[in-house]
């Protein structure tokens, strides 16, 4: 992969990576067209990182399909250039008996007084090590419940930059928390590469797109739909005048309750530090993670006002 990469930029051509976890739906699809809007050649990863999964977490459940994906790859008018499908990004070749299971590994977080947690990854007896950390902005929102996620995320994103060199990176803003992690690590070690946040993609009832989708039951999908809704609401209040974040807050809280959404939290922050605001004097976002039976579901809604 790296030799390509090399070769198509001694070329003068520049690389657009567009990494995904599979399962691609139009949104995912939505970020191919920005990379070959900006870039000469697109490569797209498709990898479930083990890396940001908890033992207790989806990764087993977490839907795959590889050779649907790559019909759907061919039947884009943009071209992509290559496919990177690694098999296990954790996989040193000091084992040769690799049996490919899931482990509790090392470098544990500390989540307790008297409680620690760690990522699962397929490894070999070595172990992986080495995790790339953005401390301030991983804490909060999805980083108190997935205390694992943003270490597993940044030290992957890292992987893949050093592997495919790109020139431009996007990522989609659903998961806006992970684009600013992402946005940090790249600013804060030298990544020579723009990172791009794309727009939401959404059903035409307005459910944001997610592989996770799949496994709404028909009735839990149509309960669902309270977040964007109680989302746009708020905006609109927003745009309205209504600058009091608790009030806001409160209006999204009560719709997604009312429709029997189990809330994770409903923050809103700054749109680059990520801080939560009282009272909204410059952009802002509004973040909410939801489970509706047992999908965990995020969405945000920027507002500039």
């Amino acid at each position: 992969m790296r030799k390509w990469s090399r070769a198509m930029r001694s070329q003068g051509k520049t690389v657009g990576l567009v990494p995904t976890m599979g399962y691609l739906h139009e949104g995912h699809l939505s970020l191919i067209k920005e990379s070959h809007n900006r870039t000469n050649l697109t490569v797209v990863s498709i990898y479930v990182n083990p890396g940001q999964f908890s033992p207790s977490e989806d990764l087993s459940t977490y839907p795959s399909d590889f050779h649907g994906d790559l019909l759907k790859l061919k039947s884009l008018p943009q071209r992509v250039d290559v496919v990177f499908h690694p098999y296990n990004l954790y996989d040193y070749n000091n084992n040769n008996n690799n049996n490919n299971k899931s482990v509790v590994i090392g470098n544990a977080i500390r989540k307790g007084e008297n409680e620690t947690v760690s990522s699962c990854v397929e490894e070999t007896e070595a172990g992986h090590e080495t995790w790339v950390r953005v401390e301030r902005l991983e804490k909060g929102m999805c980083g108190k419940s997935r205390p694992v996620f943003f270490r597993g995320v940044a030290t992957v994103v890292a992987k893949l930059f050093n592997i495919v060199e790109p020139d431009v990176a996007v990522f989609g803003k659903k998961d806006y928390q992970q684009l600013r992690v992402i946005q940090r690590m790249v600013r804060d070690l030298d990544f020579s590469i723009e990172v791009i946040g794309s727009e939401i993609m959404r059903d035409s009832d307005g459910l944001a797109l997610s592989s996770r989708n799949v496994h709404l039951k028909p009735e839990e999908r149509e309960k669902a739909l309270s977040i964007s809704r109680s989302l746009f609401w708020a905006k609109s209040a927003a745009q309205k005048g209504q600058i009091n974040c608790k009030e806001l807050r409160e209006l999204v809280i009560k719709e997604i309750n009312g429709a029997g959404g189990r809330i994770d939290y409903v923050e809103v922050v700054n749109q680059e530090s990520l801080e939560a605001v009282d009272k909204i004097n410059s952009p802002v976002v509004i973040c909410v993670a939801v489970r509706f039976g047992t999908v965990r579901l995020i969405d945000n809604m920027e507002i500039n006002v």
